[in-house]
């Protein structure tokens, strides 16, 4: 299956979303937000899909979703957003492949994770 990266800061919803996709068979990195570098960690890892929130703790996650912009990525790389608020339009705009709204439904994530596949 796919290689996602996992930016929540979050620790329940990190677990669950780590747990649901690892069924799913998906091999799945996280990252807490924890100040930390998330372009250069999504450069170092080089995932398939990136799964991020909106509102990061200690960053703004359509800000992040512009820097990857910038970038020269050498693979394909799908994005999904997710935030509690319907920020869907703001995302996409920004440059997001798709938007989950939380509370996330499994169905939503997967029917996601497929069309990422399709892509």
């Amino acid at each position: 299956m796919s290689k996602i990266l996992l930016v929540e800061d979050d620790a329940t919803m990190r677990i669950l979303l780590k747990t649901l996709l690892e069924i799913e068979g998906h091999q799945v990195e996280l990252v807490s937000d924890a100040k930390q570098d998330i372009v250069k960690t999504m450069l170092a890892q080089q995932p398939d899909v990136l799964i991020m929130d909106v509102h990061l703790r200690h960053q703004n996650g359509i800000e992040i979703l512009k820097s990857i912009h910038k970038q020269e990525l050498p693979w394909k790389l799908y994005i999904l957003m997710a935030s509690g608020m319907d920020l869907r339009y703001e995302c996409l705009q920004a440059g997001a492949d798709g938007f989950l709204m939380k509370p996330l439904l499994p169905e939503e994530l997967t029917r996601q994770l497929q069309k990422a596949q399709s892509v």
